[in-house]
């Protein structure tokens, strides 16, 4: 069963998705849901949020703050920072559903938010499951900065500052407006200039969430101190179970810093690498073999 639901993301922001209900669930396994780059929860989570739920697990999925349905002002601006921060509000909302038993809570992010969880999976505690879908996993020199002392301590000390001075809360003047791809009539920079980011989102995404807006502002750079390096961070997630599906073909997340990353991670992890581009695994027969591996990861975990 799936219902429109809200919950205060931080500061009390407003986020709103839907909720996924097996029938008769109590005390059961649960899922922290969010989409990548500018997209809504209709551009493909749907699909995956049913085969979860009918694999008995109890699915939270919401827009992320200042995009589609949810809250936050200025409309359109992404905050890396601030998204990660709020997949903790999830979880705060999601541990006190009697559906759900809060020892067994899993987050699932995709490109952009795949960067997240792997961050909020090593910070929280709270986290049982981390699956990052064709994720933004590392940067140019994460090896490097992962072997330096004190790196993951930053990172984790930036997400859980909430005194409204860290980079969740960055003013200064944002990046932008950008355009997210390539477009007709649009003269704006892209920030993803590649074709298959054009087709999915202009093709499949637009026709999936017809609100969605091919416009964005971005503030707290992943690139700019205190760096946001889902890279650092990997290792730290055991002994939380990881599971990661990569993209073989994937130009927008590299494969290959995709490849480094896992290998920096703990036991138990997994590494399923799927034939395509970074949008494989949305459609056809790349969903049906992520969704699946994905089901069987978080029923062994959850």
């Amino acid at each position: 069963m799936r219902c429109d639901i809200e919950f205060p993301g931080h500061g009390g922001t407003t986020l709103r998705g839907w909720l996924y209900t097996p029938e008769g669930a109590r005390n059961g396994p649960a899922l922290v849901m969010a989409h990548g780059f500018s997209a809504t929860i209709e551009m493909g989570i749907d699909a995956f949020a049913r085969v979860f739920c009918a694999a008995g697990i109890t699915v939270l999925a919401y827009d992320q703050r200042n995009l589609g349905r949810s809250d936050g002002e200025p409309r359109q601006e992404i905050n890396i920072w601030a998204q990660a921060r709020d997949y903790r509000r999830a979880i705060d909302w999601l541990e006190r559903r009697p559906e759900v038993d809060p020892c067994r809570i899993g987050i699932w992010g995709s490109s952009f938010s795949g960067g997240e969880v792997l961050v909020v999976g090593a910070c929280d505690p709270r986290v049982a499951a981390v699956i990052a879908n064709v994720p933004f996993a590392s940067l140019a020199d994460s090896a490097q900065r992962a072997a330096e002392p004190g790196a993951f301590e930053a990172i984790r000390a930036a997400l859980l500052d909430e005194s409204g001075n860290g980079p969740a809360d960055a003013g200064g003047d944002p990046v932008g407006p950008l355009a997210v791809v390539a477009q007709e009539g649009v003269e704006l920079p892209a920030f993803l200039p590649f074709p298959e980011a054009t087709d999915w989102f202009l093709g499949h995404g637009a026709r999936m969430s017809p609100g969605w807006r091919n416009q964005v502002t971005l503030r707290a750079l992943p690139s700019v101190p205190p760096v946001f390096d889902p890279g650092v961070c990997a290792r730290h997630i055991a002994p939380r179970a990881l599971l990661m599906v990569l993209a073989s073909g994937d130009v927008m997340a590299p494969v290959e810093g995709a490849r480094e990353t896992f290998a920096r991670a703990g036991e138990p992890k997994r590494l399923e690498v799927i034939e395509g581009d970074h949008f494989v695994t949305y459609q056809g027969p790349g969903f049906a073999r992520a969704s699946a591996v994905m089901r069987e990861f978080l029923s062994a975990h959850l």
